[in-house]
């Protein structure tokens, strides 16, 4: 299973590839990661790639290899749409995040048009409002783990394994918090399923 992780500084990408591999590994499979993280700290992009199977040899993703993209924001998801298999499945949240080359030219950017692409190139879609997930939970730091929730069933992992990763990764009292996310995040991907948006078959 490829995956690519997509997004920018402060979201929780590297931490959702790190969950991830951890329950791949709790599955019992060989796991391989990698990031590139580039001006992160200042809101650039960070790309991470996870790789699990029987044997994984390298932990890069080929392009247009990967079964599913996880863009934490729009413009990411569209900027790394190029890994995504025909058949894959994308997995994006609808906020954006205005980059810092819009704020200093005063341009307008609130990602409708990426997400408009998005649903004209990507047959397997589901979007998630992770903007409401995290005014739920509480702490806009769960929209990692609410996206890995919507993710769940195309990265073909058990709901039990991404706990398991969870209790073993995050911090005691924000356990519950995080717990709740990913059960938001998959029902955001069930209801979506129920639209028609999506299709894992």
């Amino acid at each position: 299973m490829n995956c690519i992780l997509a997004g920018v500084g402060g979201q929780g990408t590297v931490l959702a590839s790190k969950l991830i591999a951890q329950a791949g590994r709790t599955a019992g499979r060989q796991v391989r990661t990698a990031e590139t993280i580039g001006m992160a700290q200042r809101g650039g992009c960070v790309v991470s790639h996870v790789r699990t199977g029987d044997v994984v040899l390298s932990p890069l993703v080929p392009l247009g290899q990967a079964d599913v993209l996880i863009g934490f924001e729009p413009a990411e998801a569209v900027r790394c749409l190029p890994y995504l298999k025909a058949e894959g499945t994308a997995i994006v949240c609808t906020k954006a995040v205005r980059p810092v080359t819009a704020s200093l030219t005063g341009s307008s950017y609130d990602g409708s048009e990426m997400i408009e692409y998005l649903q004209k190139n990507v047959p397997h879609l589901i979007l998630v409002d992770g903007e409401a997930i995290c005014a739920a939970v509480g702490s806009p730091r769960a929209l990692n783990v609410a996206l890995l929730g919507a993710a769940l069933p195309a990265l073909g992992i058990a709901p039990a394994d991404m706990e398991q990763a969870l209790r073993a990764s995050v911090r005691p009292q924000f356990v519950e918090m995080n717990l709740a996310a990913l059960r938001l995040g998959a029902q955001a991907q069930k209801k979506a399923d129920e639209k028609g948006e999506t299709d894992h078959d």
